[in-house]
């Protein structure tokens, strides 16, 4: 089973998430942020990842330090699952469009942390959450994913429209890099690891 239980705690959050790679999108989630919820939602039910996010944050203050750690530990719950990610797809992107927005998501399950995050925004936030905390979302889940993972939305009007167009490039980008290739019987890579 390619699954994963990690919990964090410090004297801002209080996370804990389950991550099966082999699900069916069966998700649970609640982090006190309404739009967060929906965006974790969408990498569950389009990514086919079983999903569990409980997170309790410093929200009387903002939200920011929920959804850096909420990245942090999902990230982490990937990492966790791969192993020492044998077999995998490894490199995979996606095209999602929402409405008048169009996303895509490259990402290469590498090892190595790195993002270049790209979207121009039109308004300070969507929903409770600034849009410039996005990027820092995915770039925080990138480094304890320990994944390269580009992200851009090449046009769109609405923010709601481009956050959601994102998340879904994000869901299926991650799907299709974490499947198992059946003709690859060890790691995808001529160093031989992806972990080290």
């Amino acid at each position: 089973m390619r699954t994963a239980k990690i919990e964090r705690k410090t004297n801002e959050t209080q996370i804990s998430i389950e991550l099966n790679l082999d699900g069916s999108g069966q998700h649970d989630i609640s982090t006190g942020i309404g739009f967060l919820d929906h965006m974790l939602t969408h990498i569950a039910v389009h990514g086919l990842f079983d999903l569990t996010v409980k997170a309790k944050g410093d929200l009387h203050i903002d939200v920011h330090h929920t959804l850096e750690d909420t990245a942090l530990v999902l990230g982490s719950a990937f990492d966790q699952a791969l192993g020492e990610r044998m077999g995998i797809v490894r490199m995979a992107s996606f095209y999602a469009p929402m409405d008048e927005s169009l996303a895509l998501v490259a990402i290469d399950l590498s090892g190595r942390p790195y993002s270049v995050i790209n979207v121009e925004w039109s308004s300070p936030s969507v929903g409770n959450i600034p849009t410039s905390l996005f990027p820092h979302f995915f770039e925080s889940f990138a480094v304890n994913a320990k994944c390269n993972l580009h992200a851009r939305v090449l046009y769109g009007r609405d923010d709601h429209h481009k956050a959601e167009a994102l998340f879904k490039s994000l869901a299926r980008a991650l799907d299709a890099a974490t499947l198992l290739d059946k003709r690859r019987k060890d790691v995808p890579s001529t160093k031989g690891t992806l972990t080290k």
